[in-house]
């Protein structure tokens, strides 16, 4: 077949639908986001989740009705999904479910660089971890194999410079591939259902599937070796791998490609081959310390080099053993909110009463630089609203009377419902505010839809959930919508009227965002005219006064 220059992102999507993928399901996330994207424009049937939870739940089912499922996610989504992740590898699968982590080593655009490889060892589960796009293409189709095979789901890890760096792919020709088995559904309670009683011989059944996985990761395809000097060798796996290849060409070297479990007696022998055997790996120390663990002689890189990614340079100061200070990174611009963006009127309205301003993960979070500075912790998507509540709770009333809790529409459907669920049912003797700031889309990520657009992935119509909807159907006794761009003193009047009630209020700031203002348009009228073909199912988008 013709040869294609495709991101990591982009083979994965072009895998999954040559693979037979029947559904594929998760929530945007940078650097993952592209993957479900062009899953749907090459054909595929792909669609966005509430959360990672959801999502990965979804997957699972359909992967019990037999299908083969994908679920993608970045790596603090995991976070959210870990639940379901870890009982999935109790229960197995029929079909194949495969879990795209897209880990974001150096924190391009996240909260942290957790390193979800301890995810795969924690729950229990074969973690497969591709170098380039060829890679993460073939290695999407062994994961299918492995997780059909042993009827266990597959981590599949991906690293921000993976996932949108493009390289050539070699796809294969149709005859190479396996078609996809018909879904099917076959009973198998004690398989499914996770009662104690269930669990205990499912927890052996897992342990002696990767047993099994780990005797047959010694002398797969997805773990090789290149033989070179005897004097250095270099165990790596990922985007390591592409940095140890031009930092030390003529290095013997063992590529991994499935990182849990991992093949130790091939670690072993490999080591024992050379007279110098380093680990070189992105993020946590976690190879090296397995095959020290094991009692194989292998070096590890010096601390320092855990903390952002790894590049030629860097692997060689490691291998010359140089743990000296780096030299400091050059600054870039720092990101700032676009100049017509409606957020400007309600941080510049919170900076200016000194409030006290419990945020979350969006755009909006961009209200923490200068000028405004105007919001005081981000701690995970949806906390928001837990984090406010805490301090009503616990400070004196003059300083609790300004605590706000802000948070996007995507994130409060995400998981910032459950909070205003806390809020009605264990309100602060203050009241609280939360404040939604509601630009109709999912923009940090590149303005995905969500639940509360009325859009689904592919920007058709569906269902539209109300926000103002949810907080009155929570019980929350005030909501009002206004837009803040439109009118700012109103917006300040009413911030400052609900901060001073006792009361529980959810202010909807309601403006779409400049950058997809024109787009939005578009698809509203397209939903309009869906939403006028089923009233009756739209209900929730009407306003409160007109249901």
């Amino acid at each position: 077949m013709e040869r294609k220059l495709l991101s990591g992102d982009e083979a994965v999507a072009l895998a999954a639908l040559q693979g037979g993928v029947a559904l594929g399901t998760g929530y945007p996330g940078t650097p993952s986001t592209e993957i479900l994207e062009v899953f749907s424009e090459l054909g595929g049937k792909a669609q966005w989740a509430p959360n990672e939870k959801v999502a990965l739940e979804v997957g699972l089912g359909a992967a019990f009705g037999g299908a083969r499922a994908l679920v993608t996610m970045k790596h603090v989504g995991l976070n959210v999904a870990a639940d379901p992740l870890f009982t999935a590898a109790y229960t197995g699968v029929s079909g194949a479910l495969i879990v795209v982590s897209a880990d974001d080593p150096g924190m391009s655009s996240s909260q942290n660089e957790q390193d979800n490889r301890r995810y795969a060892i924690a729950a229990g589960l074969p973690a497969i971890e591709p170098a380039d796009s060829q890679e993460a293409y073939y290695f999407f189709f062994t994961a299918i194999e492995i997780s059909e095979r042993w009827h266990i789901p597959v981590l599949f890890r991906m690293t921000t410079r993976v996932c949108h760096s493009k390289s050539i792919v070699l796809p294969r020709d149709a005859s190479e591939r396996a078609p996809a088995p018909a879904p099917h559904f076959e009973h198998d309670i004690a398989g499914r259902v996770m009662i104690p009683a269930h669990a205990r011989p499912a927890h052996r059944r897992l342990r002696a599937k990767l047993a099994e996985i780990a005797a047959w990761g010694e002398t797969c395809a997805l773990n090789r070796e290149e033989a070179g000097d005897p004097k250095l060798g270099i165990i790596a796996s990922g985007i390591s791998y592409m940095h140890v290849a031009e930092a030390a060409p003529g290095a013997s070297i063992l590529k991994l490609g499935l990182v849990n479990p991992l093949p130790i007696k091939r670690a072993r022998a490999f080591a024992a081959s050379v007279e110098r055997a380093v680990v070189i790996e992105e993020g946590d120390p976690i190879i090296a310390d397995s095959l020290r663990a094991a009692g194989i002689a292998v070096e590890s890189k010096p601390d320092m080099y855990r903390f952002g990614e790894l590049d030629v340079a860097r692997v060689r100061r490691i291998l010359a053993r140089d743990d000296s200070r780096e030299p400091a990174p050059a600054r870039g611009k720092p990101p700032e909110l676009c100049p017509a963006c409606p957020y400007h009127t309600v941080y510049a309205t919170l900076q200016k009463h000194d409030c006290i301003v419990a945020g979350d993960i969006g755009c909006y979070t961009l209200g923490v630089l200068p000028p405004y500075q105007a919001m005081d912790t981000c701690v995970a998507m949806g906390a928001s609203i837990g984090v406010g509540l805490g301090l009503r709770h616990v400070l004196p009333e003059n300083e609790a009377r300004r605590v706000v809790s802000v948070i996007g529409d995507s994130t409060f459907v995400h998981s910032g419902i459950s909070g205003l669920v806390e809020m009605a049912y264990n309100p602060p003797p203050t009241g609280h505010v939360v404040l939604v700031l509601d630009n109709g889309t999912t923009a940090m990520t590149g303005q995905q839809e969500h639940p509360g657009t009325g859009r689904t992935l592919d920007h058709g119509p569906t269902n539209k959930l109300s926000i103002e909807g949810v907080a009155s159907a929570i019980g929350i006794g005030s909501v009002t919508v206004i837009d803040p761009y439109a009118d700012p003193e109103g917006f300040e009047r009413l911030l400052l009227e609900r901060l001073a009630a006792p009361d529980l209020s959810v202010i909807v700031a309601r403006r779409p965002c400049i950058l997809a203002a024109a787009d939005i348009r578009k698809w509203e009228q397209q939903a309009a005219e869906f939403r006028a073909k089923a009233p009756a199912q739209a209900v929730f988008d009407l306003p409160l006064e007109e249901r």
